[in-house]
């Protein structure tokens, strides 16, 4: 029968441990890291789960309720999966999400190339190439 000492000691290590994969791998695991916090301390390159989604963090900072992951993109980046080629373009909340150049994205069930570094327009609007 484990503890609940053994418990906690059993999850602090997950938890280190999974510091350490890579953001593809993590992704596979969501589960294993914490749920965001409101009244936190998260420290630059930390990785939480919010609403099931994986997020890093982007800046020192002791969470508040209002700044929520979802909430707040100068403080957290969306980990999205790297070897998908052409993700479902969303509408970025400023500089830490927008698109780079030639970023592929799909949207309107079209695939996009970006024409713009730092592009936060949405794609058949402005700043983007329909893939052939």
């Amino acid at each position: 029968m484990i503890t609940r000492q053994h418990a906690i000691k059993l999850r602090q290590l997950i938890v280190k441990a999974s510091a350490s994969l890579s953001d593809t791998d993590a992704l596979e695991a969501v589960e294993l890291f914490p749920r965001w916090s409101d009244s936190a301390e998260y420290v630059t390159g930390d990785r939480v789960s919010y609403e099931g989604i994986l997020y890093k963090c982007l800046l020192d900072h002791t969470s508040q309720p209002s700044w929520t992951p979802d909430a707040s993109p100068s403080l957290w980046a969306r980990v999205d999966d790297p070897g998908e080629e052409w993700p479902e373009w969303r509408q970025p909340t400023g500089a830490t999400d927008a698109y780079a150049l030639g970023a592929k994205v799909s949207h309107n069930e079209k695939h996009w190339i970006s024409d713009y570094d730092n592009n936060t327009w949405e794609p058949g609007v402005f700043g983007w190439s329909e893939a052939e």
